[in-house]
């Protein structure tokens, strides 16, 4: 039961994130805040997407082994992945010098989280 409200947070953070990102755009057409160049081109904002749909998609797939502790490091593991990827995005398509620092940051606390959730994961097994 623990482990399905585990799940179920970390799938609600990402669709937060997800909602927050799609709002953020300006609504300059018909289809809301949809920046449709981007879908086409590839460009930073489709690799962010992408990155984030990745990530449910990890998260929502993995089955449950019935140690919450297990299973919190597993999908914690997933989202800090996944978040430096979207932070490597930001560094390469985006134009504020403060979130491409704050990128930075993440990337470098991300990194050294991941290392600790694998060393973790690697004692359990």
């Amino acid at each position: 039961m623990k482990t399905t409200y585990v799940r179920h947070g970390i799938a609600l953070a990402v669709g937060l994130m997800a909602a927050t990102l799609s709002f953020a755009q300006p609504a300059s057409a018909p289809a809301g805040g949809m920046n449709h160049g981007a879908h086409a081109s590839g460009g930073g904002s489709e690799q962010l997407h992408q990155h984030m749909m990745r990530g449910m998609q990890d998260m929502q797939g993995m089955k449950p082994s019935g140690d919450t502790d297990k299973d919190f490091a597993t999908m914690m593991r997933m989202h800090h992945q996944h978040a430096v990827e979207m932070a490597r995005v930001e560094l390469q398509h985006g134009k504020s010098a403060e979130l491409k620092a704050m990128s930075r940051k993440m990337i470098k606390d991300q990194q050294k989280e991941i290392a600790q959730l694998d060393k973790w994961l690697a004692s359990r097994k």
